[in-house]
């Protein structure tokens, strides 16, 4: 074994420990849903992005179990083999339709979309302009893209105006992109689409939404480019099938030569074994429910209204979102963990994330009510949040 891999580990391991950068994983013994037991212990979980409760519904359990009844456990072959069920067929049209496209395409993962779709259409003649609190595999994305990457300050038109005007006259790159998250999965805010949108006309940017927290969350489920009325001005919509969707997956909407160019030319698409069929059964049921009812939607944000009221009623600092996302920001990445672990004793699930998740000394508790919550639950864990906070001097 080798000493210098060991020597690396362990240093950077006890530094990471030391500056409150660690992250303990704990196991679920159970399902996600809203009450959730770890250690034994059950607790009101606040940390799953299970948004509209639809990881532990009956009813998709059963669309899973009918489908491995009549399909098997796995596909059995990549996509372009003979891995493509007439399952992951209706899906990818149902996708489509969800998303107001013309086309989609489904993966095993959203960060394997980013990965997937940005380095097919990027190229090392090209340049991206990315917004700077994009999610780590948009990131990746563009790295493997080998494009040329350009990041415009955080939902700032006038800087992204400045460098889409220097990026697309200087000459150097033959397309230019425009990528953004649809909702930032830790502060909660809305990307501004519309001024982006009228951004990317003016200068023929291709224009790409990662909407991975606001399918099923904004545009009454349908997502932040319907909440805009902007599905025939958005080239790619991405998006995954873990979060609202309650599964497991990713996929891109857009036109029809969009996604036949992606299903010959994204390495995840060519290369990797596609989604099982009790999984996909369960998307496409999943998502058919989102399309035919607002219910769960609409529970989602009235249960997000009543944590944000409460904790900022008590005096934490609850940032800006625009969504039922609602982080605590401490600051202190130890004071952090401490509160993190303290509500944890205290019977609320709710994890500490810091950096590299977010800048340094911007350490927050990330809430997520969903539709699965009772107002006795979020009661009892705005409690517990003034409890600690107070005993912790977070708060008053």
């Amino acid at each position: 074994m080798s000493k210098k891999l060991d020597a690396f580990l362990d240093e950077n391991l006890t530094e990471l420990k030391e500056q409150g950068l660690y992250n303990e994983i704990d196991p679920v013994e159970g399902p996600n849903g809203a009450i959730i037991k770890v250690r034994g212990k059950e607790l009101i979980n606040l940390s799953s992005n299970n948004y509209l409760g639809l990881a532990t519904n009956e009813d998709l359990k059963q669309v899973a179990k009918d489908a491995i009844d009549q399909y098997g456990v796995g596909a059995g072959a990549v996509r372009t083999i003979n891995g493509t069920l007439d399952l992951h067929v209706k899906l990818e049209e149902k996708l489509a339709e969800f998303k107001g496209t013309e086309a989609a395409i489904s993966y095993q993962s959203g960060f394997n979309c980013n990965m997937a779709a940005i380095s097919a259409v990027m190229d090392k003649n090209d340049a991206i302009l990315s917004d700077q609190l994009n999610h780590a595999s948009i990131i990746d994305g563009c790295r493997l893209s080998k494009a040329k990457i350009i990041a415009f300050k955080h939902s700032d038109m006038e800087d992204l105006r400045m460098k889409a005007k220097e990026a697309t006259e200087s000459g150097l790159y033959n397309k230019v992109m425009v990528i953004t998250d649809g909702v930032f999965s830790m502060d909660g805010d809305i990307a501004k689409l519309p001024e982006i949108v009228e951004i990317a006309k003016e200068f023929d940017l291709i224009t790409y939404v990662d909407d991975a927290h606001g399918s099923g969350v904004t545009g009454k489920g349908k997502g932040t480019v319907k909440h805009f009325g902007l599905e025939k001005e958005i080239d790619m919509q991405m998006g995954t099938l873990s979060k609202a969707v309650g599964v497991v997956g990713g996929y891109v909407a857009g036109k029809k030569n969009l996604i036949d160019w992606l299903k010959v030319r994204s390495r995840p698409f060519l290369f990797s074994t596609a989604v099982t069929p009790g999984d996909v059964a369960a998307i496409t049921a999943a998502v058919q429910m989102i399309i035919d009812s607002t219910e769960l939607h609409d529970k989602l944000w009235d249960n997000g209204d009543y944590l944000k009221k409460g904790l900022d009623a008590l005096g934490f600092d609850i940032g800006h979102s625009e969504t039922p996302i609602t982080p605590c920001i401490i600051g202190d990445e130890k004071l952090t963990q401490e509160f993190s672990k303290r509500l944890f004793e205290e019977g609320v699930y709710a994890k500490s994330i810091v950096f590299p998740t977010v800048p340094k000394g911007t350490g927050r508790v990330r809430n997520m009510p969903t539709a699965a919550h009772t107002k006795e639950m979020l009661d009892e864990a705005i409690a517990t949040y003034e409890k600690v906070g107070k005993e912790l001097g977070v708060i008053n």
